[in-house]
């Protein structure tokens, strides 16, 4: 079972745990003692086994304790309400093996255990799950940070969403790029380490690479028939980006399909919630394009994927940093970024050289922070904290905004500030980064096994399409019957 799990290989984990199981379970008696040998073999690992694995206990429980077994249930579905097991165990409780008169009492049981007995913490997570990602075509950089890894960061350590898939959006990223892939891969790396340093775990949260998991570029397939030309092209996003760089009429069709391989990106994962980055306005309207197709798959062929829903950035200064240079977004080719991966000197020539009042010429003049890039960043960035730290005559930035307003203050004060403020924030990142960078083959590791994991949930969901479009031709017993008996006829 172990050597299985290493490996990544589901199949073989079930198979023995499920033995296991057989063997050693038949000398226990009672269903605590059972939940209590389940609790010991769930440290082994999570999810390769877990749904076989919870199915083979749960059907042996309710098969010889059916009445005596509130206690063990309430044990259950508190262990396996936060590995994302409760919806599959609702999904398949087995009735049909229990006798019939056992089946009201049964019912009680359960609903009793889901709804009194598991924690109301457990139960508001249930359901919840979050996606979202990056393209790999460059270091990631404050922007990033303050639109969206941040808020990342929060939620994974919150605790609130049952489950969180962040992603390297590869193939996104050819649609644009497809004359220079190397420039994606060398990339690849960089965001990982970005990641990571910043403080999104593994455990808590899975990072995959979007080329991995081909069950998307199927889904994006079977999305395609429900959309038209017409819709696409009216997405201001993507009138926006051929008209940027300079497609017109030679559009690639990898990249005006883009708003359909997102929202098979979103739709394959069912994720409920996609967090909105620096640029807000294109994921907004990729949303509606999301729920559009989700809605028009499910009044076609069946409920089986999930309206997601956006969740925009809490402060207003973060739905889109500025560049150094005050233009309206930092970006890599305009060369106005700071990344996450500067050091502390790199750092200080960019705050040096920033964008502030063009007016404040003189110490004495009065000073304007609307459209000041310095203020812009200290109203992301600063805390009443690091005043008492870095400039104690201030209390916080309303009091300092207040001086610079009325004259006095210099403009070389305030970028120092803010240079001490971003260094501060930055300095753990860069710690951290350099010490995953002593072992890239397992950053590798973490996203190989993060894929597996992405791909699993994938193939479930996609299993789930497939039976409701009706071309699961070789699971469907009932067809081959039919089809059997057809050409008997004949």
């Amino acid at each position: 079972a172990q050597t299985g799990l290493q490996k990544g290989h589901s199949w073989r984990a079930t198979v023995a745990f499920s033995a296991l199981k057989c063997g050693s379970f038949a000398s226990l008696k009672s269903p605590n003692e059972k939940i209590g040998r389940l609790f010991r073999y769930s440290k082994v690992g999570f999810p390769f086994w877990l749904e076989s694995f919870c199915r083979c206990v749960f059907v042996d429980i309710i098969r010889h304790h059916p009445t005596s077994c509130g206690d063990s249930f309430h044990r259950f579905l508190c262990w396996c309400v936060p590995h994302a097991a409760i919806h599959p165990c609702i999904k398949w409780l087995p009735f049909p093996i229990l006798p019939s008169k056992k089946l009201p009492d049964m019912l009680k049981i359960t609903t009793f255990a889901i709804q009194k007995t598991t924690p109301k913490e457990i139960q508001h997570r249930m359901g919840k799950i979050i996606l979202t990602g990056d393209r790999p075509t460059g270091k990631l950089h404050l922007g990033h940070y303050v639109g969206s890894l941040r808020r990342r960061v929060q939620l994974q350590n919150a605790g609130d969403y049952e489950r969180m898939f962040v992603f390297m959006a590869d193939v996104q990223a050819l649609t644009d790029n497809a004359d220079n892939p190397e420039k994606i891969r060398q990339n690849m790396m960089e965001v990982a380490l970005d990641y990571l340093a910043a403080g999104l775990n593994p455990e808590k949260c899975t990072l995959f690479v979007q080329s991995q998991i081909p069950e998307l570029a199927e889904l994006t397939t079977y999305l395609m028939n429900l959309i038209t030309v017409s819709r696409v092209q009216r997405n201001p996003t993507v009138k926006t980006e051929i008209k940027m760089r300079n497609f017109e009429a030679n559009i690639p069709l990898g990249f005006f399909c883009y708003p359909v391989s997102q929202a098979a990106d979103i739709a394959l994962f069912k994720a409920t919630t996609v967090p909105a980055g620096e640029d807000q306005e294109p994921m907004i309207e990729q949303l509606e394009v999301t729920r559009e197709l989700v809605r028009r798959f499910n009044q076609t062929y069946g409920e089986v994927l999930v309206e997601p829903a956006i969740m925009l950035p809490e402060n207003a200064t973060a739905r889109r940093l500025p560049g150094t240079d005050g233009k309206e977004k930092m970006s890599k080719s305009l060369g106005n970024c700071i990344y996450l991966s500067d050091s502390a000197e790199e750092v200080w020539q960019k705050v040096r050289s920033m964008y502030t009042d063009p007016t404040h010429l003189n110490v004495s003049d009065p000073g304007h922070v609307e459209g000041n890039a310095v203020f812009t960043y200290l109203d992301a960035f600063s805390t009443d904290d690091d005043f008492a730290e870095f400039w104690p005559e201030f209390k916080n930035l309303d009091e300092l905004k207040a001086a610079y307003t009325a004259g006095g203050i210099g403009d070389m004060k305030c970028k120092k500030l803010l240079n001490n403020v971003i260094n501060k924030m930055l300095e753990p990142m860069r710690v951290r980064r350099h010490e995953l960078e002593q072992d890239i083959p397992e950053i590798y590791n973490i996203l190989k096994k993060g894929s597996e994991a992405a791909r699993e949930v994938g193939a479930a969901t996609m299993d789930e399409v497939r039976k409701a479009m009706r071309i699961d031709y070789f699971n469907d017993a009932e067809l081959i019957r039919q089809q059997a008996e057809k050409f008997k006829a004949k």
